[in-house]
């Protein structure tokens, strides 16, 4: 049984919140840093009432330290006792749908009845490298056949590969099959799976399906509000939902004061500058962000990158907040803050908990 899609507000919050983690390695540190504000991160979320904690599977990055989702999700699950957990996504195409099943399996065990399983269909990554992970250059094949691989990743959580299948006699360990053992006994629970998305096609696939559907708003916004309209307009009500769920990622960083919080997010505005021209590389300083000599085609991309990015002080992120939820309708609101420095990271969170008063649990 699938559980703990729906969240419930806490505080002054119009809608659930929920934390999106990068695992983001600034210059001057080490990924051990940003895993360790990853778990610094999730225990302060899960004390201040958000609904649920995601890392995000990428590759190839250096400024990026997410590229396996599972076991950063296995430590944070010995970090905490109530917040759940999930990926934000696993990309579908990049694993066979077998060793999904265990290594999420093996996380509802660990971390029972608080496991999502958050799936896109892009390689999170260059061709390149999407390649190397694959094993193979026909990238497009693995996107098209994304909706197989979700029936059979489905299957083999569910144990229920039909009499004659191939695969009818293969279980997914941990899973539903240890129930039927002699003597077995399992959980009910099992991984919530959602379908993640920055277009339209896995909007329309999660509302066909009827499952929750999460939107990267944080770096596709001009798609947001039609993708979601395609969810809500193809939902079909079933055994997981009888209405649709939408979250939107949002791009979100509080600070002190005003200038701080552009200080900080142009960081990581300069980062996506460097990635999208072909140079990758760790979150530069806020002094290297402010100091760098763009050129105007730079400047207009940064420019419109921020625009999305819903920064400032507290009150002004809670008001950007409110008033994108009322624009899009989003069921949830699950913020990422991309920042140089872990503080600043922590310090977001605490600030954008204070401004909607959530609790202290």
């Amino acid at each position: 049984m699938t559980t703990g899609i729906h969240g419930t507000p806490q505080g002054e919050a119009p809608v659930p919140l929920s934390v999106l983690d990068l695992a983001t390695v600034g210059a001057g540190h080490t990924a051990t840093d940003a895993l360790r504000t990853g778990a610094d991160i999730a225990r302060l979320a899960e004390s201040r009432g958000f609904h649920r904690y995601w890392v995000a599977e990428h590759h190839s990055m250096p400024g990026v330290a997410s590229s396996s989702p599972a076991v950063i999700l296995a430590h944070l699950a010995a970090h905490t006792s109530r917040i759940r957990l999930g990926s934000g996504g696993v990309m579908l195409p990049n694993h066979a749908p077998l060793v999904i099943a265990e290594q999420f399996g093996t996380l509802e065990a660990l971390a029972p009845g608080r496991v999502d399983l958050g799936l896109g269909r892009a390689p999170g990554t260059d061709g390149a490298t999407a390649a190397a992970l694959r094993r193979t250059d026909r990238l497009n094949e693995g996107a098209d056949d994304f909706p197989d691989q979700l029936a059979e990743l489905t299957r083999f959580l569910d144990d229920d590969f039909p009499e004659g299948h191939p695969y009818a006699r293969i279980h997914a360990v941990p899973g539903p099959v240890q129930a039927t053992s002699p003597g077995g006994v399992q959980s009910t629970d099992r991984p919530a799976i959602w379908l993640l998305g920055s277009s339209g096609f896995s909007a329309r696939l999660a509302g066909m399906l009827g499952l929750p559907f999460a939107f990267a708003h944080h770096f596709s916004a001009q798609n947001t509000v039609p993708a979601l309209d395609l969810y809500r307009e193809s939902f079909r009500p079933s055994a997981v939902l009888s209405a649709p769920y939408a979250l939107i990622g949002v791009a979100a960083l509080a600070a002190d004061d005003e200038r701080e919080a552009r200080r900080q997010v142009l960081t990581g505005a300069l980062s996506m500058v460097r990635l999208r021209t072909g140079r990758p590389g760790l979150v530069p300083t806020p002094e290297e962000a402010e100091a760098y000599d763009y050129s105007p085609m730079e400047r207009e991309f940064v420019d419109g990158w921020l625009k999305n990015v819903v920064h400032g002080t507290p009150d002004e992120v809670r008001t950007g907040l409110d008033d994108l939820r009322k624009r899009t309708g989003a069921d949830e609101l699950m913020l990422t803050a991309n920042a140089h420095g872990g503080a600043a990271r922590v310090r977001s969170y605490e600030l954008i908990a204070d401004a909607y008063r959530l609790p202290k649990l």
